[in-house]
């Protein structure tokens, strides 16, 4: 051996034990729980669970499962680990293991709550960032996934109604239904302000039939009325002026003050927060 080329050696071998000292590491950290029995596997995920490690709690609950692939605490870790995703912000994770659960336990005794988590996962997915950072109002963006989460809930509602979460997935329901009809007069008031009469009178009679009972129904009643107003139909703008003065005296449309759409100023400024007429700033 020469003495140029032992350093290189040297430095060779020394790599050669740290990549085994890790590989031993990484090898005797993943088999930590092998062999351990169900019930300790278990009660090792639920108690990270109880303190709010999800993450701990999940991997804990897959590896029970791996090992396990029978029995009733494979069955309630299945359900854990849904529940697990859910709350660390994995919506989509859960939403696929809420799926899997379903197609291969349908008529299991948590079924019901199995398709309610779903709702919630769904009412959370794809709007949560924008909400929490942005403050964005949920009813204008997508909403392929909240329609999602209200067919969840109201399978809850439907198909278990005697289940302790039907009258929660009611409750949310009615929430999502609400969301859905500010989206139709966010839109009908976009085409009043342009002038597009007819459009806005469109979507505000799909407000009132397809969500009757929101609370935009008045306001829909007032769209119409200032659109057939601008069509300079009197008949038709004069009878929703009669039944929003029914329903709801103290409108601002009858006093004039509505729609309040933001000003001009307003979009130009990016530091301001989005703003609709429904807004009323």
């Amino acid at each position: 051996m020469t003495l140029r080329s032992a350093p290189s050696r040297l430095l060779a071998l020394l790599l050669i034990v740290a990549f085994a000292g890790v590989g031993c590491s990484k090898f005797k950290n993943k088999d930590a729980d092998e062999g351990v029995p169900v019930e300790q596997l278990y009660e090792k995920a639920h108690k990270s669970m109880t303190n709010g490690n999800w993450s701990a709690a999940e991997t804990t609950f897959k590896r029970l499962v791996a090992q396990y692939p029978y029995g009733p605490y494979t069955e309630q870790a299945l359900v854990e680990t849904a529940y697990a995703q859910y709350k660390s912000g994995k919506h989509d994770d859960a939403i696929s293991s809420i799926d899997r659960f379903i197609r291969t336990y349908p008529t299991h005794k948590n079924i019901a709550y199995m398709y309610y988590l779903r709702g919630l996962s769904n009412s959370s997915r794809d709007t949560v960032f924008l909400q929490q950072v942005w403050t964005l109002d949920a009813s204008r963006r997508d909403l392929a996934t909240p329609l999602q989460a209200f067919n969840d809930f109201s399978i809850v509602a439907d198909r278990y109604p005697n289940s302790r979460y039907a009258e929660d997935a009611r409750t949310r329901m009615r929430g999502l239904r609400d969301m859905f009809a500010r989206h139709e007069l966010d839109t009908a008031l976009y085409y009043l302000r342009r002038t597009a009469y007819v459009g806005a009178i469109e979507r505000a009679k799909y407000l009132l039939e397809t969500y009757p009972q929101s609370q935009y129904q008045n306001d829909a009643v007032a769209t119409l009325a200032a659109a057939y107003e601008g069509l300079g139909n009197q008949a038709l703008a004069a009878d929703a002026k009669r039944v929003l003065q029914q329903n709801d005296p103290n409108h601002p449309y009858l006093a004039g003050k509505w729609p309040d759409y933001p000003s001009n100023f307003r979009k130009l400024n990016p530091f301001a927060g989005e703003k609709s007429a429904l807004d009323n700033d």
